[in-house]
């Protein structure tokens, strides 16, 4: 196999690869609601229970084939359920995904909190050190 082939080959793995990263990636919770249409729709789900995947379209300006992408990548990311019943695909909240999360969050809150109130004790005793160093120094120079 000559060089430039071998060269030329091996450009086209690497792309494909990064392809193959890039659009077959499962789609993270974050990834997923970072975007403002996806949030969107999971309101809508919430308030609304479950909806035809029409019925989300008609909530928003842009084309069906978009908002079938960002429910694609809501179920990617399990953060919603499609069922097929006849003709329709219905679409509504994962509440054991939403439940994952919301577990997560109030542990991450917690541990953030405590660290939080650690720092504050910290920084209230080198408070009461410097005010305590300050009066000394006070003393002393009266003193001296």
């Amino acid at each position: 196999m000559n060089k430039a082939y071998e060269f030329e080959l091996k450009i086209y793995l690497s792309i494909d690869l990064i392809k193959q990263m890039l659009y077959n990636m499962p789609m993270d919770i974050f990834v997923a609601l970072s975007d403002p249409t996806r949030r969107a729709i999971l309101e809508i789900l919430a308030s609304s229970g479950e909806l035809s995947a029409t019925a989300i379209y008609e909530h928003f300006p842009v084309s069906p084939q978009a908002i079938s992408q960002h429910l694609k990548a809501l179920r990617e990311a399990k953060l919603v359920v499609m069922e097929k019943r006849a003709q329709k695909h219905l679409y509504r909240l994962n509440q054991e995904t939403l439940s994952q999360f919301e577990a997560w969050v109030q542990q991450t809150r917690q541990r953030w909190e405590e660290r939080f109130s650690a720092l504050d004790t910290v920084l209230e005793r080198e408070k009461q050190k410097l005010t305590r160093d300050e009066q000394e120094s006070r003393l002393y120079d009266e003193q001296t």
